[in-house]
């Protein structure tokens, strides 16, 4: 293999392949990103430089163009090989393979040289083939994935919530996105085109798959990205660059009958206001449960924590509230997590009771809200 490639297009595509590769050593080649160079024109294949990097759960390819003098392959560390690329200067970069599948990197007086195996030795990526691609604009992607993703679940052996439940409803013609991990939900809808009816519905995308795409749409400024789905795989297209996944096989829980529908209680609140006092009375919260008391009465909401070890915190904010006092408790940190993915101005809390869950969602987009579970206190 032998070429040359442009030192800024190389760096972005190397960039986007840390968030793919293993970090696990589980098997070590799949830390490494395979390089593929091709000078003409083949079927199945483009003239130019080929990236590749996957977990066996999520793939990804590049198409980066290259003046290829000499066709090839190399698999290398992948975070070696960015950490070079990004330090090298803004020139163009000269790659080469040695017999003994040493990558040569050359950029005007630098040198490397990067111990590498052999490309028939990396695994083959997941592999998807949609009948048809829906064409999406990027900037719905990005946001839905945004305020639903803080809620997938980390506990792995609650497989089924490890990601985002994904479905059309039709009547609507919107997409929607759910996410729980058993304390909170995460829910945001968008209207789509008829481009989007044939996209399969009612499937599980990984988290991890949902934050590589969020990088590779947020990555520039380009309007709409294509998405797909067979069978038990997913493909996203956005110029030259393919991500594949496998999705997760489960059943995710009937999310709909935890969502309140007509809460009781009403309250609006600046969101930036909100956030900063429960910051403060989180402060002296326990540190295990981050508990937080919300008392509702006659014009106030009051925050309150306690904690035998640390102390008391109470802060007062004025609110629009007629009726009997409310006192319901809630961990701060699913409360912020939910107000910092709406990005909104006011927030409107709705509630019902202190055995009830709360109902929050930004007041500028109906179709975008969060439950979440009380504690007790």
């Amino acid at each position: 293999m032998k070429l040359t490639v442009n030192r800024h297009d190389l760096q972005q595509g190397l960039s986007r392949i840390q968030g793919v590769v293993e970090k696990r050593n589980t098997m070590p080649i799949l830390s490494n990103v395979h390089l593929e160079a091709t000078a003409t024109r083949k079927k199945g294949s483009t003239p130019g430089l080929l990236l590749q990097a996957t977990d066996l759960e999520v793939g990804l390819r590049s198409q980066h163009e290259a003046e290829v003098e000499r066709d090839g392959g190399v698999t290398v560390s992948a975070r070696k090989f960015f950490e070079i690329v990004r330090e090298l200067p803004d020139e163009p970069v000269e790659l080469s393979t040695t017999d003994a599948h040493y990558l040569e990197i050359r950029c005007v007086r630098s040198r490397f040289s990067l111990a590498g195996t052999a490309p028939d030795e990396y695994p083959t990526l997941p592999s998807a083939s949609p009948g048809e691609m829906a064409t999406l604009q990027a900037s719905v992607l990005s946001t839905m994935i945004e305020r639903t993703l803080y809620a997938t679940s980390l506990d792995e052996t609650r497989y089924n919530l490890n990601g985002v439940f994904f479905e059309r409803l039709e009547e609507e013609a919107k997409i929607r996105m759910v996410a729980t991990d058993g304390h909170r939900l995460a829910c945001s809808d968008r209207t789509v085109g008829p481009e989007a009816e044939h996209l399969a519905s009612g499937l599980i995308i990984p988290r991890k798959a949902l934050q590589e795409i969020k990088r590779i749409v947020d990555e520039d400024e380009t309007a709409e990205v294509e998405l797909g789905f067979a069978g038990n795989s997913g493909l996203l297209q956005k110029g030259g660059v393919t991500l594949v996944m496998r999705l997760i096989e489960g059943e995710f829980p009937n999310y709909r009958q935890v969502i309140p529908q007509t809460p009781p209680h009403r309250i609006t609140v600046a969101a930036e206001q909100f956030a900063h006092a429960l910051r403060r009375t989180a402060l002296l919260a326990a540190e295990r449960t981050r508990a937080v008391c919300l008392e509702l009465g006659p014009g106030t909401l009051v925050l309150s924590s306690t904690s035998p070890d640390l102390g008391e915190a109470r802060e007062e904010l004025d609110v629009e509230f007629e009726g009997e006092p409310l006192k319901i408790g809630f961990n701060a940190r699913y409360l912020l997590d939910a107000i910092g993915s709406f990005g909104a101005k006011e927030l409107e809390l709705g509630l019902k009771n202190e055995l009830s869950p709360v109902l929050v969602r930004p007041t500028d987009d109906l179709d975008t809200l969060a439950v979440i579970m009380p504690m007790r206190i």
